[in-house]
């Protein structure tokens, strides 16, 4: 039977087991996991917070992380400024990044979400309004969230992955594992 763990990775948090190639030390999975044999499925950026698949079954980890296989990921996204239709038109068309245009992509803008603290804690402005989006992608470049919503106007704040697939984090909290059958 494959094991499956579903982690709320904090921001900061490198999304691997070890620290390599850095003079100071940074928080890996091993600071929050202590299971032998998993690996993650996936990869969330050290700026970027939320759920992250690990599993010692390959094939699944390649099911969940390859972009072949089109498992939606659903990011709760902070941005700068105020998207309007337009906006959010061009994000569910697909947007022209250096690297090629990408799948559409569903999107919508959402209250602010009840999330746990950051820390650090995000930089406001009181003259720059933000607002929040939810946005689900079938691929998973490097970094393209952050670049999708860049490419339309709106810089991303904050960037919370909340669902793969059918896993998503409901309530479990920052640093903290749970094992799903």
């Amino acid at each position: 039977m494959a094991r499956l763990i579903l982690f709320n990775k904090p921001y900061g948090a490198l999304s691997q087991f070890t620290d390599r190639g850095s003079e100071t030390a940074r928080a890996t999975l091993s600071d929050y996991i202590d299971v032998p044999g998993v690996y993650p499925a996936g990869r969330l950026d050290r700026d970027s917070e939320g759920l992250l698949i690990l599993t010692d079954d390959g094939a699944l980890q390649a099911r969940i992380s390859s972009p072949r296989h089109k498992m939606p990921k659903t990011y709760l996204v902070q941005v700068e400024g105020e998207p309007g239709a337009a906006a959010l038109a061009a994000l569910r068309a697909g947007v022209e990044l250096k690297d090629g245009r990408t799948r559409p992509a569903q999107a919508r803008r959402i209250d602010p979400p009840a999330l746990w603290d950051r820390d650090p804690p995000v930089r406001y402005r009181k003259s720059v309004p933000d607002a929040w989006l939810e946005l689900t992608i079938t691929e998973g470049r490097n970094r393209q969230v952050r670049r999708m919503t860049a490419a339309v106007g709106f810089p991303t704040l904050r960037l919370v992955r909340w669902r793969i697939g059918a896993w998503e984090i409901g309530d479990l909290g920052l640093g903290a594992w749970r094992e799903v059958g």
